[in-house]
């Protein structure tokens, strides 16, 4: 049995475009930032970014067209594959692309700019207040 599967999840690095080609299928690239933080033997932190080629056929490439811009976050579901070409000096070129069968869209930024602790002071004052004296065991239903 064979597997080629990869999950991403990660920010897009380029300008989205959406092209159509010669027979009218739409296909969109972009670039995809992902890192990985971590601690380097002398303790301090470490951080590595990789840029993933991404293409996107169809609807997919229109969703990412409509919705997403530059710096938005994807995750993306997909295979590997490799393709070589003959640039204009005849050397033999090689490339490696995710492409994606299925995608999710990332939160969406606030458009009212509230930052994370004036959202958690809203999500806070919605969370009712449970007193402990107020539960008795005999109440739990498991």
């Amino acid at each position: 049995m064979n597997l080629n599967k990869v999950f991403l999840i990660g920010r897009i690095a380029s300008d989205i475009e959406l092209l159509t080609t010669q027979s009218g299928k739409k296909v969109c690239r972009i670039s995809l930032a992902t890192n990985r933080i971590w601690k380097g033997q002398d303790g301090s932190k470490r951080e590595e970014t990789n840029f993933h080629n991404i293409v996107l056929w169809e609807r997919l490439a229109e969703i990412v067209n409509n919705y997403l811009t530059k710096g938005s976050i994807l995750l993306v579901e997909g295979r590997i594959q490799n393709r070589s070409w003959e640039d204009k000096e005849g050397k033999k070129r090689y490339t490696t692309e995710i492409i994606a069968e299925s995608i999710q869209l990332g939160p969406k930024p606030n458009a009212e700019g509230a930052n994370k602790t004036q959202k958690q002071e809203k999500v806070d004052e919605k969370l009712p207040v449970i007193d402990e004296d107020e539960i008795d065991i005999k109440d739990i239903p498991f």
